[in-house]
């Protein structure tokens, strides 16, 4: 810091030091007070933050045990589960972007504490009254070091505890398919006695068969031509299975939601212009309706039931002959979950 020109040596000597050295002293209290304010305003941020995340780990902490309770319940709350999983990896990132934050908070006081350091140097020929300011900036700047290593400190914890959550949110995914495996092996052993007992009672018959983990019926057995109403004959042939199903209903046991999907499939040959039904799509979900209709005349829960039509978009047979198209009109039963 350059002289004022009125106490500088070599030139003439007037006596009055006492203005230059006032100069000096209030441009060192300036620089302490601006200090003194960028440190309190930063301990007021760092506090702030700090007890943000605080309740951001209590909170995360309560859900987590919310979830690992919840693991014990069954199929129905499957879905419920899988959602607070996902929640919890929404705040999970939201406590990785907080504590990026907080990091770039101690970057910027470092930064701080390196000009205040820089400002200390350019500062040790001041007078004895000067340096006694300057220790106790000194004791401030030590104290300042100390909240820094504290907040590191909190920091480093927060990302191991982060590093936990993400870890207990594998385990909860791994635990949740376990859950789900286990219920889609019970339901297909009740599957696999629900198609043996069909087969016993339908034996031989012709136009019914098994295919993979459904049951067919060709609907030349079960509906005329272009027709969605049942006839006798399928009536007849439908009421042995509606009779298995109530069986099957007292022996599911309740926790676990399944329902009969009846799917209806048609051949790909247009219907005539004077059908009840504009496409084959109306026409295999209006029998698919029927033999759910019929079904629940029997006393089948309709809450069991789910209907579908898929036209002629999903053949068994791509050959174009009477025999394939009549294997590709066909009703589907498929016990599977909701």
């Amino acid at each position: 810091m350059a002289l004022p020109r009125h106490i500088q040596f070599g030139q003439s000597d007037t006596g009055d030091y006492w203005p230059g050295f006032v100069d000096a002293l209030a441009t060192l209290l300036l620089v302490i007070v601006f200090l003194l304010a960028v440190f309190t305003a930063g301990q007021f941020a760092l506090s702030q933050a700090l007890t943000g995340r605080d309740e951001q780990l209590a909170e995360l902490n309560a859900r987590l045990a919310t979830l690992a309770e919840e693991l014990n319940i069954a199929a129905s709350e499957n879905e419920q589960l899988t959602l607070r999983v996902a929640g919890l990896e929404t705040e999970n990132a939201a406590l990785a972007a907080a504590n990026d934050s907080l990091t770039a908070q101690i970057a910027s006081l470092q930064d701080g504490l390196a000009a205040a350091e820089d400002n200390l140097l350019a500062e040790e020929s001041l007078s004895a009254e000067a340096q006694a300011t300057v220790a106790l900036l000194n004791n401030q700047m030590a104290a300042l070091r100390a909240e820094l290593a504290r907040l590191n400190d909190a920091l480093n914890a927060s990302e191991a505890r982060e590093a936990e959550l993400q870890a207990e949110v594998v385990n909860l995914g791994r635990r949740l398919n376990a859950a789900l495996a286990s219920e889609v092996a019970r339901l297909a052993r009740y599957r696999s006695e629900f198609f043996g007992r069909l087969l016993e009672i339908l034996g031989d018959r012709s136009g019914v068969r098994v295919v993979g983990d459904r049951f067919l019926f060709e609907t030349d057995v079960l509906f005329a031509s272009g027709s969605a109403e049942l006839s006798p004959a399928g009536r007849q042939a439908l009421t042995p299975i509606a009779d298995a199903i109530l069986q099957l209903i007292g022996e599911i046991p309740d926790d676990l939601d399944w329902v009969l999907r009846v799917d209806g499939h048609t051949d790909i040959v247009p219907l005539g212009p004077n059908a009840p039904y504009e496409s084959n799509w109306e026409l295999s979900t209006a029998r698919s309706l029927s033999v759910i209709e019929y079904f629940e005349s029997r006393g089948v829960p309709p809450r069991r039931l789910l209907a579908a039509g898929f036209g002629e978009h999903y053949p068994i047979s791509e050959a174009r002959t009477a025999e394939a198209y009549a294997r590709n009109r066909r009703i589907e039963l498929k016990l599977t979950s909701r």
